[in-house]
């Protein structure tokens, strides 16, 4: 595997940016689109092959998977072992993660060319998608745990950017600061975790960090001796670094940004959720698994626990938005969740590497399924041009791809076989019922709500009444959509359906062994059961017109009102923002500021201004003013001589 070839994986995305950011609006704007998505052809035709020749060829040593560095140069040295080093880091999950981010990406370019066309800044959203992706693949091959942060914050501003490409709305505007705060609190935590561990193991290389951390070192032994409020610094050092890949991942609490983030364009959406910016977190853990693995029970149980909260509280949300974006935004979060449970209790609880695998299973099937989700509903608003449910209803006669891809895409989420999100959920399943029952449990609860959720937004779009055009000379014969926006539809649905076949433990595991697919037929059919049930009750409830959901949710009143305004988090946030730290801290810190700071400095200028009026006369310019003082002094010192004399 040459060096330079990998490289161009992520380097091809930033010409595009460069070339597109300089130059396509003036000069490039009738081919950008093409410029862009070419590029990303060519990036994903390399990702592919790379990872051929790493799982099929090269990669593997007496069999197991090397972790390999390639390309490495130090970039800022702070003592011989402690360096920021830039290179390229080969292993089975950055292999598995170039392969998802290149395609998933491309199937947004392509989809693009049909969704955008037409919009004034055309040039600038593909230049700003190609920084997105040489982002997250700067990120997911990184050496480096600095190298790696540097990226992890360009991803923040490539979000930015896109969750605001809108730049004229408000709500836009408002959306993408957002989810730029809430990161930037997150990533603190990841910069001081950062520099604890880099502190504690004396280096900044993944590799040899992960060496130093997870063997009888002197290192290991001084960042678990060290403890501070009972825990040792490596947990300390590893619960900031997650709370960052909880901010990423829109985790609880932090997960406030994402619902917004869908004021971006749908396809822009569709690579945050599916293949950037939200899986990255889940990414930072499973690279400094080993690591967690040595701080149990500590670190991987908040991993474990907030996870399966996250997974299902926004579960729970989701069973009441109507925005559809929305309801795949806290479908997103959900999944996420169960991916970060899925590490955690692959840890604590001895379980090994089930978890582990099984988590990077889900998040590759994810993407499939959830890029297509997005995109299909990206179609159903470019149809409609409306995001609201009561909007919809019977499209299934008016866009029949659109329909049978969404479908494949719900049936994928609700786990039913033999759809991808089946296998890598039931791999999941498996692994917290064999290491924490409560987990299981709870899990097992939010799968049949994820069923129900993804349904009630099938039978809503789909299904349920007839749709009304509001306009029948633009909307009711305008067409499903361009080719460039099925063809992305079409691909990822063979995927969404597929995907689970794949042999995952034979390529990615927790130490590069190859782990032989277990499947328990006892333990398949509980989640199979419960999704069929919530499958059924969105049936009864929203594939026709009836008034069973408003009966459901007045018999539930006060819950299902809570969950609708997102159970108020948002506005708990905005009164501990205005009433406490701007009561508390702001005011006392303005106060500080005006009253002692600046008058500090005030006070040192106005005894300067009075100082200089005293002593201004005496350089007058005035020479016999200057004489009379002169011949003063002399006198003065004349009788000072004469009384010290007597």
């Amino acid at each position: 595997m040459s060096a330079s070839i990998i490289a161009l994986i992520p380097l091809v995305p930033l010409a595009s940016f460069l070339l597109l950011g300089l130059f396509g609006r003036k000069y490039l704007s009738a081919i950008s689109g093409w410029i862009g998505t070419l590029s990303l052809m060519f990036s994903a035709g390399l990702s592919l092959v790379t990872a051929y020749n790493y799982f099929f060829v090269s990669g593997k040593v007496n069999g197991v998977y090397q972790q390999i560095t390639l390309a490495k140069f130090t970039w800022l040295a702070f003592s011989p072992e402690v360096s920021i080093d830039m290179g390229l880091f080969l292993d089975p999950i950055s292999m598995m993660m170039i392969v998802i981010v290149t395609f998933i990406s491309l199937m947004v370019h392509i989809y693009s060319l049909g969704y955008m066309k037409g919009e004034e800044r055309f040039a600038t959203y593909y230049a700003f998608l190609s920084l997105f992706t040489f982002s997250m693949l700067g990120l997911v091959l990184s050496c480096n745990i600095f190298q790696i942060y540097m990226f992890w914050e360009l991803v923040g501003v490539s979000s930015y950017l896109l969750i605001s490409f809108y730049f004229d709305r408000p709500s836009a505007v408002a959306a993408s600061k957002k989810a730029f705060i809430v990161t930037r609190f997150a990533d603190l935590g990841f910069l001081i975790g950062i520099l604890i561990l880099a502190f504690g193991a004396h280096t900044l290389d993944f590799k040899t960090l992960i060496e130093k951390l997870t063997t009888a070192t002197p290192e290991l032994h001084g960042m678990i001796s060290s403890s501070f409020l009972g825990l040792s610094a490596l947990t300390w050092g590893l619960l900031l670094v997650f709370a960052g890949g909880a901010g990423k991942s829109a985790m609880f609490p932090l997960h406030i940004w994402l619902p917004d983030a869908m004021e971006g364009p749908t396809p822009v959406s569709a690579l945050i959720h599916a293949a950037t910016m939200v899986v990255a977190g889940v990414y930072l853990v499973a690279r400094l698994f080993p690591v967690f693995v040595m701080s149990c029970p500590g670190a991987l149980q908040v991993v474990a626990y907030v996870g399966i909260f996250s997974s299902l509280f926004a579960a729970v949300i989701a069973c009441t938005q109507t925005d559809i974006k929305r309801v795949l935004a806290y479908s997103t979060m959900s999944q996420i969740g169960y991916m970060m449970f899925a590490l955690g209790v692959s840890g604590y609880s001895g379980e090994g590497g089930l978890g582990f695998t099984a988590s990077m299973f889900h998040l590759f099937t994810h993407a499939m399924f959830k890029a297509l989700l997005f995109l299909g509903a990206g179609s159903v608003i470019h149809y409609v041009h409306s995001n609201e449910m009561k909007d919809m209803g019977g499209l299934r006669k008016y866009m029949p791809v659109t329909h049978i891809t969404f479908l494949i895409a719900c049936l994928a989420i609700a786990g039913v076989p033999p759809f991808s999100g089946f296998f890598s959920k039931e791999e999941i399943l498996t692994a917290a019922y064999h290491s924490n029952k409560a987990i299981y449990m709870i899990a097992l609860f939010t799968a049949g709500l994820t069923a129900f959720y993804m349904f009630r937004l099938y039978f809503s779009i789909f299904w349920n009444k007839e749709y009304h055009a509001h306009d029948e000379s633009t909307d009711a014969h305008h067409g499903e959509a361009p080719w460039t926006m099925k063809l992305p539809l079409l691909l990822l649905s063979i995927l969404a359906f597929a995907a689970g076949f794949v042999p995952f433990g034979q390529f990615v595991s927790s130490d590069g062994h190859p782990l032989a697919s277990e499947f328990h037929l006892a333990l398949a059919i509980p989640p199979v059961v419960i999704g069929l049930l919530g499958i059924i009750l969105a049936l009864v409830m929203y594939r026709g017109q009836n008034n069973l959901s408003e009966k459901v949710s007045g018999l539930f009143s006060y819950l299902y009102q809570a969950a609708y305004r997102k159970f108020y988090i948002d506005e708990i946030y905005l009164f501990i923002t205005r009433k406490v730290i701007f009561n508390l801290i702001a005011v006392p810190s303005a106060w500080v500021d005006k009253n002692l700071v600046d008058g500090a400095v005030n006070l040192s200028a106005s005894m300067t201004g009075e100082t200089s009026e005293l002593i201004k006369g005496w350089q007058s310019g005035k020479m016999q003013q200057y004489a009379i003082w002169f011949f003063a002094g002399v006198i003065g010192l004349v009788i000072m001589f004469v009384c010290m004399w007597y």
